[in-house]
C-alpha cells in the first residue's frame, strides 16, 4: 500500500550552495499526490514544483526542480533518498527558501526525523515503474544503467585520483530497510581543490568541514575521517535513490551507476521514458511491494552518528 507520514516534520539549516538559511517541512498527502514541493515564500505566481524527473534543472553539482513559472528548489537529493528510503510515496514539502538545509550532509537526520513521527499506510496499492529491457547512457567516461530486476538493486563504482577516496564498488539491494541501514548516514563528500573553484563561482557558500566530508589528496580534512571506509561510494548510492525516486513512483529494477553523478542519472531517466518498451506501470501486490525501499525498516536500525 501506497504511505505518507503520520503529522509533519521540521527541519531547519542552510543550503549547501547557497549559505542560505531555510526551514522545510514534511507534511503527509493524499494517496495518489506523490511528491510536491511548495516554497512558501513566494507570494505571487506558482510556487509548487512537482518532484519529478522532467522537472530536473540539470546541474553538476546537486538536483534542481524547476516549475513553469521559474521557481526552483535546489539540492533535494537527500530529502528524496530519505522519502524513498522510508518508504513514503506522498508528501507535501513546504520549504521558505531556495535551497534544502543540508544539516549533516547526508539523508540521516532526515530519516530519523521521518520514523520518529512515523508513517502511515493507505489503502490505495503501490503502482511501480517495472524495467523491461536495459536502458543505458554514458558521457565523458561515465555510464548509468537500468536493468531489469525482481526488485530494486542499486550498484555503484567510483574512481578518485585522491588516495583518501580512490577506486569503490558497492552494491546493495534496496529492500528491507537497507537504505536506513547501510546508506543513510553516508555523507556528501569534495576536494579542497574543488570547493576553492566553487567558492570562486559563489557556491558551497555553506559547506564546513561539519556537513561534507573534505579530503586533499591522501588527507581527510574533516574531523573524525570518514564514517565507513567505503563512505563515499555509499554517499554515492545515496545520491542516486534521491535522483531516480524522481521518476513518479518506486522502480522495480536495478541502477548500475560508473563514475555517474545527477545529470547522468536524470538522463538516464529521461531516456528510459523515450523508450515505452522499455517501462511498465504495474500495481503491486503484497509480495512486490515487500521488496521496495522502506518495507522493513525498523527505527532502532537507523545509525546514531548523525
Amino acid at each position: 500500500m501506497q504511505n505518507t507520514l503520520k503529522t509533519p516534520v521540521t527541519f531547519e539549516g542552510v543550503g549547501l550552495h547557497s549559505g542560505a538559511p531555510a526551514r522545510m517541512v514534511l507534511r503527509p498527502a493524499a494517496a495518489g499526490q506523490s511528491i510536491r514541493f511548495c516554497r512558501t515564500d513566494i507570494e505571487l505566481g506558482d510556487g509548487t514544483i512537482p518532484a519529478l524527473w522532467n522537472r530536473v534543472d540539470r546541474t553538476p553539482l546537486c538536483t534542481r526542480l524547476r516549475n513553469d513559472a521559474g521557481v526552483s528548489v535546489s539540492t533535494v537529493e537527500h530529502v528524496m533518498a530519505a522519502l524513498a528510503g522510508c518508504g513514503v510515496h506522498n508528501a507535501l514539502i513546504e520549504i521558505d527558501g531556495p535551497e534544502v538545509p543540508i544539516l549533516d550532509g547526508s539523508a540521516a537526520p532526515f530519516v530519523r526525523g521521518i520514523m520518529k513521527h512515523g508513517v502511515r499506510r493507505l489503502s490505495t496499492p503501490v503502482t511501480a515503474i517495472q524495467i523491461l529491457k536495459p536502458v543505458t547512457v554514458e558521457r565523458d567516461g561515465a555510464r548509468a544503467s537500468l536493468l531489469p530486476f525482481d526488485g530494486f538493486r542499486i550498484g555503484f563504482t567510483i574512481d578518485f585520483a585522491d588516495k583518501a577516496i580512490g577506486r569503490q564498488s558497492k552494491s546493495l539491494d534496496m529492500g528491507n530497510g537497507t537504505f536506513a541501514r547501510e546508506l543513510c548516514d553516508s555523507r556528501t563528500f569534495c576536494r579542497q581543490s574543488d570547493i576553492d573553484a566553487m567558492r570562486d563561482q559563489g557556491l558551497a557558500l555553506g559547506g564546513t568541514l561539519q556537513n561534507a566530508v573534505v579530503v586533499d589528496g591522501d588527507r581527510v580534512l574533516s574531523p573524525g575521517g570518514f564514517r565507513y571506509a567505503d563512505e563515499a561510494v555509499r554517499h554515492k548510492m545515496l545520491d542516486a535513490l534521491g535522483d531516480l525516486a524522481l521518476a513518479g513512483g518506486p522502480i522495480l529494477g536495478r541502477y548500475v551507476g560508473e563514475k555517474a553523478g545527477h545529470t547522468l542519472t536524470n538522463t538516464l531517466l529521461r531516456a528510459l521514458f523515450a523508450q515505452p518498451d522499455a517501462w511498465r506501470r504495474v500495481v503491486c501486490d503484497a509480495e512486490t511491494a515487500a521488496r521496495l525501499p522502506g518495507e522493513g525498516l525498523v527505527p532502532a536500525e537507523i545509525p546514531e552518528v548523525a
